[in-house]
């Protein structure tokens, strides 16, 4: 993998030219907090906590986060996308300040599970799979660090149900849409259902090679000229730049950083991901693009990175809000909340699924 971020820096380069120069934080010396990853200073430190402590006191008693933004209720994707955060800063659902916390979220989501296998509330039945990919993305790297054999083997039954749902409501053509009946598919969900299956793999669960595959064809059969990745495969309309962003996360988390379409990907990224000011490619889906775009420039090595992150990290600082909170897409406070504190402890290297 390094050797291919040495060979492609000239594609990787491209990030800089987009992001400017000089960047925010540049003139920080690392080594004054040796303890705290690369960029994270105190003032991050203080935004996670605050984030996190949001979280902690707005879950409710059943375990499950129930903000509704102008897209409706959608619980369990709330409740799994907030349980990632709080796993990423190091609790469990045993261990840490936010182990009560996960423990209940746990619960909740493995109650919603369904005899076919579907992880959704009724309330989602328009569009139950994303909470069924992100339940998966979270119980997958879960799995784990549960201590208790009893639970862990409950999370491994619920995730190799949920695999067989997921794959035998693939489409034709590799992708899935928004319901596990619906003759069809798109790229936001198609991407939610290979990170939640890759997420499951590295708890053990056997996933079908040709569910894989058929899935990262249909990724390359929604490339357009211009690099970018279609909202469906078929559809005659342009690229999405915040689907691209997580098909990029995709080819990553699948080892194919030498993928040819990855650099193609990276330039239109580039050229359509702003912050801030510059961020009008993503208007309206701005948290979503960036909760994808973050996870690949990490993962894609230190020199994209250095050019994204601190820039992306001092845009959030600014948009927390007084409680703690971010609000993101008009889909809530939660979801906001949980998708800037992805952003902002990746480099905690936590996670299996989101590690270099």
């Amino acid at each position: 993998m390094a050797a291919y971020r040495l060979k492609r820096v000239d594609h990787w380069l491209l990030v800089i030219v987009l992001l400017g120069s000089p960047l925010p934080g540049a003139s920080q010396n690392p080594g004054e907090h040796s303890h705290r990853p690369h960029h994270i200073d105190a003032r991050t430190e203080s935004a996670i906590q605050r984030g996190l402590e949001y979280l902690a006191r707005t879950q409710s008693q059943q375990g499950a986060w129930n903000s509704a933004g102008g897209y409706g209720s959608y619980p369990v994707a709330m409740t799994a996308l907030a349980s990632v955060s709080l796993l990423m800063s190091g609790s469990t659902t045993t261990e840490g300040p936010y182990a009560e916390q996960l423990n209940k979220a746990t619960t909740y989501i493995l109650s919603q599970a369904q005899p076919n296998g579907l992880i959704a509330s009724p309330m989602e039945e328009a569009r139950s799979m994303y909470a069924h990919g992100f339940s998966l993305l979270y119980l997958g790297q879960l799995h784990g660090m549960e201590e208790s054999s009893a639970r862990q083997q409950q999370i491994a039954e619920v995730l190799r149900k949920g695999i067989e749902l997921t794959s035998r409501s693939q489409s034709t053509d590799g992708g899935w849409l928004y319901t596990p009946t619906d003759a069809g598919d798109e790229g936001s969900v198609t991407v939610t259902q290979v990170q939640g299956m890759r997420s499951a793999k590295t708890a053990g669960i056997a996933v079908s090679k040709k569910v894989i595959d058929q899935a990262m064809a249909y990724l390359d059969m929604s490339m357009r000229p211009d690099g970018g990745i279609a909202y469906r495969a078929r559809d005659m309309a342009g690229s999405r730049p915040p689907i691209t962003a997580a098909a990029l996360v995709c080819w990553f988390n699948a080892g194919q950083f030498d993928h040819p379409n990855v650099p193609r990907a990276m330039k239109y990224c580039a050229r359509n991901i702003g912050i801030g000011d510059h961020a009008s490619g993503v208007a309206g889906h701005f948290y979503y693009a960036h909760l994808y775009y973050a996870q690949a420039m990490y993962l894609a090595g230190d020199e994209t990175w250095n050019a994204y992150f601190p820039r992306m990290r001092d845009y959030l600082l600014k948009a927390q809000n007084p409680d703690g909170s971010w609000e993101g897409d008009s889909v809530g406070k939660v979801y906001g909340t949980a998708l800037a504190l992805t952003i902002l402890q990746l480099p905690y290297n936590t996670l299996p699924i989101m590690q270099r």
